[in-house]
């Protein structure tokens, strides 16, 4: 196995690259499977005296093509599944004007008006072939009875002449239609109506937990505390992988794990299903979650010669575990919480704020995932904010929680809350966690439903339910960001003779250390 320098990590059978923007894709294989569902759904908001729609797709699993084998720059092209959305471009139609708000809201770089030409333009060219299959059709049925061979030989050619123009128009059919899903692709989410409109600077408080510890000596940030307590090391990671990577080390190993089992601990005895989730997922299931590469700075890394790509979080292995299912309602809600690794490219970041544990490429995280009913997803976001909320209040740090503006919500969140805690060596606050309800965004892409437990007065008595399949409501929220809780725990509870205490909760699962100091070995 050949490497080559920090800054060029290869290997020779794995090449990782970061998926582009663009909406093009090459498909090894055409295989494809699409679900007749609609894009949008009207929900009966509790918050406003008019309904809300929630946009949305649906999509069938795709396959998967054969790993590659070579190791090449970013900039080469990446293999793609296919799948396709049945999206109600009817309602984009007739909601132009509340769509094209809601994409101006988001600073969403979706192409409204192309969307619609394209529309109209697929349902002209779908008259055409229909016609011409109906001209075909008259055709065929005009040969079975009794002719005579010159009438015949007519009829022949008209229908073979028939059956070339369709094929060309079926062809132009599938092209057009490709163009449109992949543009429509792009329309976020629909917003909440008490979401703050603008930049994250518009980001309205919630609450504000705690005070600032109060220091009586100059304050290291995590960075130097990790160095002279030896818990990192930068530097070897960074000839061994590149920079944006680290080696943890002594106490700080066993701080990450009794973080993870302390928060799956507390989680768990909150009804969650722990899980551990593959962290290399179809790239389909990534779009499926709503993720769509909105800038040239994207965070996804792919894996060259596939249709796969390392997980950014938990979120989407999670939210593929049900993928084109129908579950009874008698099993929702549907509560996960799941410890991964994560792996984002963090394009475009740099600067001392960075520095250290903040903005990795690799790291590991506890995630919270919940399926429900759409009329009960707004109560499920209350639940996981507050579990939030009581994890970081029990660890005694100062937080604030943040509901965020309609800017930096990303595609497929209908509303979202960030917490921020404070960080003493930093001096600043910074993000740790967010909790976010995206509606029947996901699931419509994935295919997640329900099947109403009434049953109908026809099968009362057989028990069985004749109501109409409806989308689940999918939620996620951050349990644990191991980094960012690591930097919150050594800046916050730093002592002046350089050592770190720990806090009262994590200690048991500390295998019997309450203070961190640096040991000379």
């Amino acid at each position: 196995m050949a490497i080559s320098g920090a800054a060029a990590t290869t290997l020779h059978t794995l090449k990782l690259a970061a998926t582009p923007s663009s909406a093009t894709a090459i498909f090894r294989r055409r295989r494809s499977l699409s679900l007749s569902l609609p894009l949008f759904s009207l929900l009966k908001s509790p918050f406003s005296p008019f309904p809300l729609s929630s946009l949305s797709f649906s999509a069938a699993a795709s396959v998967t093509s054969d790993t590659a084998a070579a190791v090449a720059p970013v900039s080469e092209k990446v293999v793609r599944s296919q799948w396709r959305a049945a999206i109600d471009f009817k309602w984009i139609k007739e909601n132009r004007e509340a769509v094209a708000e809601n994409i101006v809201k988001r600073n969403s770089s979706a192409n409204l008006g192309l969307v619609i030409e394209l529309y109209e333009k697929m349902l002209a060219l779908q008259k055409e072939v229909e016609q011409l299959r109906g001209e075909r059709n008259a055709v065929a049925n005009k040969m079975k009875g009794k002719l005579d061979p010159s009438e015949r030989q007519k009829l022949i050619e008209e229908g073979k002449n028939l059956k070339d123009g369709l094929a060309v128009l079926e062809e132009d059919l599938l092209k057009l239609t490709d163009e449109l899903q992949q543009e429509a692709l792009s329309i976020p989410n629909m917003t909440h109506p008490d979401v703050p409109i603008g930049g994250e600077d518009c980001s309205a408080l919630r609450k504000m937990v705690g005070s600032k510890h109060e220091f009586l000596f100059p304050v290291r940030d995590h960075f130097q505390l990790g160095k002279e307590l030896d818990l990192f090391d930068f530097d070897a990671a960074a000839e061994v992988s590149g920079s944006k990577f680290y080696y943890l080390k002594n106490a700080a190993v066993i701080l990450e794990m009794a973080l993870v089992n302390w928060t799956l601990s507390e989680v768990t005895r909150r009804g969650f299903t722990p899980l551990t989730t593959p962290e290399i997922v179809r790239t389909s299931v990534i779009e499926k979650c709503g993720f769509q590469p909105r800038a040239e700075n994207t965070q996804i890394y792919s894996i060259e010669g596939t249709d796969q790509c390392l997980i950014g979080t938990a979120e989407i292995p999670v939210g593929g575990i049900h993928m084109d299912s129908i579950l009874s309602e008698s099993s929702l809600p549907l509560k996960y919480v799941a410890y991964s690794h994560c792996f984002r490219t963090e394009a475009g970041a740099a600067g001392a704020a960075t520095r250290g544990l903040y903005r990795v490429h690799q790291f590991s995280k506890v995630e919270m995932f919940i399926l429900c009913r759409p009329k009960d997803s707004e109560k499920y976001l209350e639940e996981l904010i507050g579990i939030e909320e009581g994890l970081f209040a029990s660890l005694g740090l100062h937080f604030k929680t943040l509901d965020m503006a309609s800017v930096d919500l990303g595609a497929p969140a209908f509303r979202k809350f960030d917490i921020e805690a404070w960080m003493p060596g930093l001096a600043r606050y910074g993000e740790i966690s967010s909790a976010s309800n995206c509606t029947d965004y996901q699931s419509r892409r994935l295919g997640i439903r329900y099947r109403p437990s009434e049953p109908s007065a026809t099968n009362a008595t057989k028990g069985k339910s004749n109501a109409a399949t409806q989308f689940v409501h999918t939620l996620n929220a951050t349990a644990c960001a191991v980094p960012r809780m690591i930097i919150c725990l050594l800046e916050n509870y730093q002592q002046e003779d350089g050592s770190v205490i720990i806090p009262e909760p994590l200690r048991p699962y500390m295998g019997g250390i309450e203070r961190i100091t640096y040991i000379p070995r």
